[in-house]
C-alpha cells in the first residue's frame, strides 16, 4: 500500500475574536498550531489526518464542522462527552488593536490517550507531525511517545515544530528539558530564532545551531520571521530571505511555512541536495509570508491556491 498523507497529533482549539471593543461578542474560528498544520497541508493538496479528542457539545459541534469542511480526516480521533475543546480569547483595546486576554481549558485531563491511538492510520500516512503544545502534560505526552513507536515502525517521516508556549509549563528548565528528550525522534525539526536560543541557552544564531548540531537532526530548519529562513542538512547550512509582502497578521505563519514544507517532503521526498533543500524553504517562505497578509491563521484558502497552481 502507497502510503500517503500527513498525520498531525494535538489539541484543538477555538478562537474567540472579539468583533468590538465592548469585548462581549465574538467570532469564532477553528484553531491550534497542529490544527493550522493539518488545514494548511490538506489545502495545500495533502490528505490530512488529524488525532485528538473531541466533545459532543455545540463548540465541538463547530468543531467537527471546520474539520469536514477543510476535507480533515477525523476518523481516528476519540469523542467524549465529558470533554470541552479549549478556548483562547482575543480582546481587541481602545486602539481596535488585538490582544490575548485569557485561556480556558475546563478538561485539562480530558486529552488522547496512548491506548486509544490506532495503528491504522499510520500505516495509511507517509508523514507524522507533532508538536509540544501538549508534552507538559503527562498523559499527553504518553499518548506523544507511543505515537512516535507506531510511526517509526510504519516507516513515516517524523516531523516536529518546538512551537514552545511557556506560559503551560510549570518552569522554563523542565519545557527545555522535555522538549529537548523529543528532537531524536525527528527527521524534520522547525524552530523559531528565539526557539532555538532558548532550548541551545545560547544569544546568536550561529552558536545554537552550533549547540543544536548535538542532536543530529537529519532537516534541521529555523525561521526568523521577515529575514526569512535557513536550513541545516549534513552540516551545511544555507539561508533564503523571506518575500517582501505587506504583513497585517503574522499569526499562524509558522504554521503556514510547517505545511509547505511537509508538503515539499510529501510530494518530492527526503531532498538530497542542497540546491532542492532550498527549493522547499523558498516555497515554505513564500507560503508563510501569504499568511501574514489576511487577518486570522486560516483565512488564506484562496490565496494558497494560487501559490500553488
Amino acid at each position: 500500500m502507497v502510503q500517503k498523507g500527513v498525520i498531525s497529533l494535538g489539541e484543538a482549539f477555538v478562537d474567540f475574536i472579539s468583533i468590538d471593543q465592548t469585548n462581549t461578542k465574538y467570532q469564532q474560528l477553528l484553531g491550534g498550531a497542529t490544527v493550522n498544520v493539518a488545514v494548511g497541508t490538506k489545502r495545500l493538496g495533502v490528505p490530512a489526518y488529524y488525532l485528538c479528542k473531541l466533545g459532543t457539545d455545540e463548540v465541538s459541534q463547530f468543531v467537527e464542522r471546520e474539520f469536514k469542511k477543510e476535507q480533515i480526516d477525523t476518523s481516528f480521533s476519540v469523542r467524549t462527552p465529558s470533554k470541552s475543546i479549549c478556548g483562547v480569547y482575543v480582546h481587541l483595546n481602545e486602539n481596535g488593536e488585538r490582544y490575548f486576554h485569557s485561556y480556558v481549558n475546563l478538561t485539562p485531563d480530558e486529552v488522547l490517550v496512548e491506548d486509544e491511538l490506532r495503528r491504522g492510520v499510520f500505516a495509511k500516512a507517509k508523514i507524522f507531525y507533532f508538536g509540544s503544545g501538549t508534552l507538559f502534560h503527562e498523559k499527553a505526552r504518553k499518548t506523544t511517545e507511543r505515537a512516535l513507536i507506531y510511526a517509526k515502525d510504519a516507516g513515516n517521516i517524523i516531523a516536529f515544530d518546538a512551537n514552545l508556549r511557556l506560559k503551560r509549563w510549570e518552569s522554563e528548565e523542565y519545557c527545555r528539558q522535555t522538549v529537548s528528550s523529543f528532537l531524536k525522534y525527528a527527521h524534520i525539526v522547525k524552530l523559531a530564532e528565539d526557539e532555538l536560543q532558548f532550548l541551545t541557552e545560547t544569544d546568536s544564531l550561529d552558536a545554537g545551531i552550533d549547540q543544536f548540531s548535538k542532536w543530529q537532526i537529519p532537516y534541521l530548519f529555523i525561521t526568523m520571521g521577515s529575514k526569512g529562513a535557513c536550513a541545516i542538512f549534513n552540516g551545511n547550512k544555507v539561508f533564503v530571505p523571506a518575500p517582501i509582502v505587506e504583513a497585517i497578521d503574522t499569526t499562524g505563519a509558522g504554521d503556514a511555512f510547517m505545511s509547505a514544507l511537509l508538503y515539499s517532503f510529501h510530494e518530492k521526498g527526503l531532498p538530497t541536495k542542497l540546491s532542492l533543500l532550498k527549493e522547499y524553504v523558498q516555497f515554505a517562505n513564500k507560503v508563510g509570508a501569504a499568511a501574514t497578509t489576511e487577518i486570522g491563521s486560516l483565512s488564506v484558502n484562496m490565496l494558497w491556491q494560487k501559490i500553488i497552481d
